[in-house]
């Protein structure tokens, strides 16, 4: 499992998005993201701790190897 990235929120939010996530809805700091029937919820942080985001990733339905990949592909 790669070490996960220490990103923002909005950064974690663009890299949903070259998953092919889309924003549904933003309540405050927290930005709901959608892909068909799975969806996961992301807080606008200056730094996201590491579980926060490998709790996004769990929901969203993806590995934390499709994360970093999606990243790294800036």
């Amino acid at each position: 499992m790669p070490e996960l990235p220490r990103i923002s929120g909005a950064e974690a939010v663009r890299v949903f998005e070259r998953l092919g996530f889309q924003r549904v809805r933003q309540r405050g700091s927290h930005v709901v993201l959608r892909r068909g029937d799975r969806g996961c919820v992301v807080p606008m942080h200056s730094s996201l701790a590491v579980g926060t985001l490998r709790s996004a990733i769990r929901q969203a339905g993806i590995t934390p190897d499709d994360f970093v990949a999606a990243y790294r592909a800036k």
